[in-house]
């Protein structure tokens, strides 16, 4: 029986990913303890942000116009700095993120003019729908993707990922309860409350910073060493599973050994990785704007106008709701293994897709609770094997790149969305905004499932597989990653 125990031990311990994370180093850890600070941040000020404006007398078109105005920041720091992130270091660019943080929630803790606390937001590190929308994690997760090699990175993107929700979920709960708690006290008034609930992100931006000076130069692009990999590497990016067969070509040797000019970071994206890109850009674009339409912070507002909940319930809810996600992002690793990158991003996202459709339509909290828990459950799964998938169509060197622009488009989608939901509350008809961002939602996914279904994996990583991987894992078109490896 003791036997039978420790085979279950270390055979959880292995599909878990937690061998995974522990074999990557101390860095993972780092990166993946300062996002969740991060998000422990978001996650209390998401609960209260929109009835901060509210209760400050800010019209519905204002909050709207601030969350957008917020996101179309975040682009363009996003643009800016994760494409000089490389050239600048990582890790100063992630310490100079926590300084922005800590700033904006002393702004936030202090001041009250909408202008003032627009400006805070626009130029510093605030989430104004609860995700995490700057150029940060698109760092992180370039980071986390340097450190690693295909067979441990889904698992520890996926912890990565469940961290942040777990840090968000206990943001989120302790915010209500704080709301709730102070309210019973003399002498407090919601604003002020509102404004305590801004305390976090100083804490947090300082404990950023700590975490991001702690991290190695490992996480540091080594332009001099094995990552810069030859072109022709990706020309089968494309192929179908039908062309498989066909021994692969010997590399051929650059024409040329003269060192290329350090030209901008985009112009260095070749050209089979854009052309796959474009497509993956797009279809992310619609999913971003259907998600700044129903961002978590209007959903709360959403729950608090429709029934009228206390703040301690609306935290429970939402809170309850981010620990389902996470729980579940717990498995988006072994399920990417068992199932391919493609077919966890799919499948576990347009349940969620359809959860955003129905949401507006029952009148009882139950029903409305039940589709939340399935939109906000489901709704991480997808992000853990996304960024691998993209790690595993793009070169070392160009990850920190594509993954900002890929954060910088999202974002942007993102930003059109607040605003007409805005204007849809305004006049009562807040629910198309769930009706349209569900089907563009479920747009996504069966286009990403039509145009990527025959896309092969870490054909540019052929030289960096394990060692000694624990088992071959199948890529999305059914081959083994590590066939025939010379």
């Amino acid at each position: 029986m003791v036997s039978s125990f420790s085979n279950s031990a270390v055979w959880l311990y292995h599909e878990s990913g937690i061998s995974s994370l522990y074999n990557t180093g101390r860095d993972a850890w780092f990166i993946i303890l300062s996002r969740t600070c991060r998000m422990f941040a978001f996650g209390a000020v998401s609960l209260t942000i929109a009835l901060f404006f509210s209760e400050l007398g800010f019209s519905d078109f204002q909050i709207g116009l601030f969350m957008t105005l917020t996101l179309l920041g975040d682009v363009f720091l996003g643009l800016v700095v994760t494409l000089m992130a490389d050239g600048l270091g990582r890790r100063r660019v992630l310490f100079a993120g926590g300084l922005l943080m800590a700033i904006s929630g002393s702004v936030f803790f202090i001041f009250e003019n909408f202008w003032i606390l627009l400006f805070a937001a626009v130029v510093g590190v605030v989430s104004a729908g609860g995700g995490d929308f700057g150029p940060f994690r698109a760092i992180e997760e370039s980071m986390l993707s340097h450190i690693t090699t295909p067979e441990p990175r889904p698992h520890v993107l996926s912890w990565y990922v469940t961290s942040s929700s777990l840090g968000s979920a206990l943001g989120t709960e302790l915010a209500g309860r704080f709301v709730e708690a102070m309210k019973e006290r003399e002498g407090w008034t919601l604003v002020n409350i509102y404004h305590a609930t801004f305390g976090i992100y100083i804490i947090m931006g300082g404990l950023n910073m700590v975490l991001s000076a702690s991290m190695s130069n490992k996480c540091e692009i080594d332009e001099h060493g094995d990552e810069v990999l030859e072109d022709e590497l990706t020309q089968g990016l494309l192929g179908n599973s039908d062309s498989d067969d066909t021994p692969n070509s010997p590399e051929i040797p650059q024409q040329s050994s003269v060192p290329q000019k350090n030209t901008g970071r985009f112009s260095q994206i070749s050209s089979s990785t854009r052309s796959v890109m474009y497509k993956l850009w797009f279809l992310l674009t619609v999913d971003s704007l259907a998600d700044g339409m129903v961002s978590y912070t209007l959903t709360t507002y959403f729950l608090d106008r429709k029934f009228h909940v206390s703040k301690a319930t609306l935290g429970d809810i939402m809170s309850a709701a981010y620990i389902l996600g996470t729980l579940s992002g717990v498995f988006a690793g072994p399920l990417s293994h068992h199932i391919g990158l493609l077919n966890t991003m799919v499948f576990t996202h347009l349940p969620s897709s359809a959860a955003v459709l129905l949401f507006p339509i029952p009148n009882g909290l139950v029903l409305t609770i039940i589709l939340l828990f399935v939109r906000v459950g489901l709704n991480n799964m997808d992000q853990a094997p996304r960024a691998a998938f993209i790690a595993a169509i793009v070169k070392p060197e160009e990850r920190t790149a594509v993954m900002g622009i890929t954060s910088t488009l999202r974002t942007l989608a993102m930003a059109s969305g607040p605003s007409f939901t805005g204007a849809l509350a305004g006049s009562d008809r807040f629910w198309i905004a769930y009706v349209v961002g569900g089907s563009l939602r479920i747009l996504y996914d069966l286009g990403l499932w039509a145009m990527f279904l025959n896309v092969r994996l870490h054909a540019h990583e052929a030289g960096k597989e394990d060692a000694n991987p624990r088992r071959d894992v199948p890529d999305e078109e059914g081959e083994v990653n590590h066939q025939h490896a010379s």
